[in-house]
């Protein structure tokens, strides 16, 4: 059975920092990454365009404008460029709109390595929430896996998956990471993938079928992937890209709805929402305030009806459909707007947040501005607790699912993976935090319907955060899958949150262990893993958890 040391983890997530950074090697220091206690490279962008002309010192505490020369500026951070010159900023960000192209003054690429997804560069704006999977990183080399063997895979986010084989070759390479990485290594990898990096995965797989011989197909990911942690996984799409593509989504940045909007309309349409027959129409439904009130579905936005029907109204409705024509439904490999089946990979673990409130609709009505500034949101409706309601207060019929989302991804959309799960499903409920498993509620060989959701007869404490596993009790022979819902975790934060990674810790050692015959670990009772998690009990004038953890002076 194989070790943590070796394991390989490959990490796949949109580089969190595609532009106008370099690595600031003018000191003569190493700025090679590190795991503890050194800010992440930077990252770079190649312009004839010389945005910032003059070495200047940007106010309030930004970083320093270390040098301009020739076609390459070079600068501290991303956000010196931003705030100082917002339009090559944007130039440097924006696609051509109909072949997804840079534009002729100035290219963006993702950095590389794991620097391209531990954080954002810290500074005035991000601050400190500019943490990705810097945490995560830290966990794996604590308990065990070696720092060479945690691959990142960081993707231009902007690109639809085509664009990024076309331009990038991305999946050849990440076929070639999987490769090296057994040769290496001796076994199969962990593959850890977050948001719309899941999409990506996903193309992969159908992408690698067309690669490699048909009979070879299964072998070949038996063979490299041991198991896939799909984290927050858009599975039917997340409305808010609706919402960026009509009136803009700033994301924090000094920029306008309107300008936000421009940029946004030249990337990918990912994570624009896709249904199934069976899926709830209207998770994701807009109405649209046009002189004839409209109403359209998540179906006929990924197919195109919405885009068809607005073109009167809205110029950049034509190129849109011409993108998602080409791009999409034209995929000749996967259209992925198209809800998920099952990946053939031996374990599967689905992972998201529930019960935070989620935005799942939208009212636009025409402002009369010109284009990009010609629609406004005139209500946006909600999924909180089991209903909808609108941004006024008001209830909205519908038909919501038992729970809400994770402030960004709907229930719906994340859940979708509940449909993997078999004919019988053991569902456990506990408390994220340490517990000596007083408080756990199980449900055994629960009957599942396929396409069906899952919803449990167990109550909940409201001052306390619960994780419920659903586990396969049939399966597949040589199959599992288990789905995770945590309490309140933040789509952004998921990634670093403690019990995420204690969870994939604990059951990535139980899949090591010979004599283990249960396929999934024991929920009985959780533990510190960590000094950091150890703690003085005052009640008791003694260290909590004192079968783990001890006063030292």
């Amino acid at each position: 059975m194989p070790t943590p040391n070796d394991w390989t983890v490959i990490a796949i997530q949109g580089a969190t920092t595609l532009t106008l950074s370099l690595n600031n090697a003018n000191d003569g220091t190493d700025t090679s990454f590190r795991c503890r206690a050194r800010p992440p490279p930077r990252r770079s962008a190649w312009s004839p365009a010389r945005c910032l002309r003059e070495r200047r010192r940007v106010h309030r505490g930004l970083p320093q404008v270390v040098r301009n020369h020739n076609s390459r500026l070079c600068v501290d951070s991303a956000e010196s460029m931003l705030l100082s010159a917002v339009n090559c900023w944007l130039k440097c960000m924006t696609l051509d709109p109909y072949n997804q192209t840079d534009n002729p003054e100035c290219k963006s690429r993702p950095d590389s390595g794991l620097s391209a997804i531990t954080e954002l560069d810290p500074g005035y704006i991000t601050g400190p929430l500019s943490s990705v999977w810097k945490e995560w990183v830290k966990w794996c080399i604590e308990f065990g896996i070696e720092a060479n063997s945690i691959i990142a895979a960081p993707y231009d986010w902007r690109l639809s998956p085509s664009k990024l084989e076309e331009r990038d070759l991305y999946f050849h390479k990440l076929k070639l990471t999987f490769e090296t990485a057994l040769k290496l290594r001796g076994g199969p990898s962990l593959v850890l993938a977050h948001s719309l990096g899941n999409n990506v995965f996903r193309y992969f797989l159908e992408w690698l079928k067309l690669e490699i011989p048909p009979k070879q197909y299964i072998k070949w990911l038996d063979e490299h992937i041991h198991a896939y942690f799909a984290v927050g996984s858009p599975f039917l799409g997340a409305t808010q890209t609706v919402k960026a593509t009509l009136s803009g989504e700033t994301f924090g940045l000094p920029v306008s709805e309107g300008t936000a909007r421009s940029m946004f309309s030249s990337f990918g349409l990912e994570a624009y929402p896709s249904v199934s027959e069976v899926a709830h129409n209207n998770f994701s439904s807009i109405e649209c305030g046009l002189p004839t009130q409209l109403s359209f579905s998540a179906r006929e936005i990924s197919d195109g009806t919405f885009f068809k029907a607005i073109e009167d109204y809205d110029p950049e409705s034509k190129r849109l459909l011409h993108l998602l024509e080409k791009s999409y439904h034209g995929d000749p490999v996967l259209n992925p707007l198209t809800p998920w089946d099952r990946p053939p990979i031996k374990n599967i673990f689905c992972i998201y947040g529930i019960d935070s409130k989620t935005e799942v609709g939208y009212y636009f009505a025409p402002s009369g501005k010109p284009y990009p500034d010609n629609w406004i949101i005139t209500d946006v409706i909600y999924e909180i607790e089991g209903s909808l309601f609108s941004r006024s207060g008001n209830l909205v019929e519908g038909n919501p699912g038992p729970t809400s989302g994770d402030e960004t991804v709907p229930y719906h959309s994340l859940s979708w993976c509940k449909n993997w799960l078999g004919p019988k499903v053991n569902i456990t409920r506990a408390p994220q935090s340490e517990h000596d498993g007083s408080d756990i509620q199980v449900e055994l060989n629960v009957e599942h319907q396929d396409e069906a959701d899952i919803v449990p007869n167990m109550t909940r404490s409201p001052r306390v955060k619960y994780i419920t596993y659903y586990e396969d009790s049939e399966s597949i022979p040589g199959r599992k899958t288990a789905v995770w819902e945590l309490d309140k975790a933040n789509h952004r934060n998921i990634v670093r949150s403690p019990v995420l990674m204690r969870e994939v810790w604990l059951q990535m050692w139980h899949d090591t262990r010979p004599d283990a015959t249960l396929k999934f670990v024991t929920k009985a009772k959780r533990g510190p893993l960590r000094d950091e998690d150890c703690y003085w009990d005052y009640g008791k004038a003694r260290c909590a958890w004192p079968e783990y953890c001890e006063y030292r002076l």
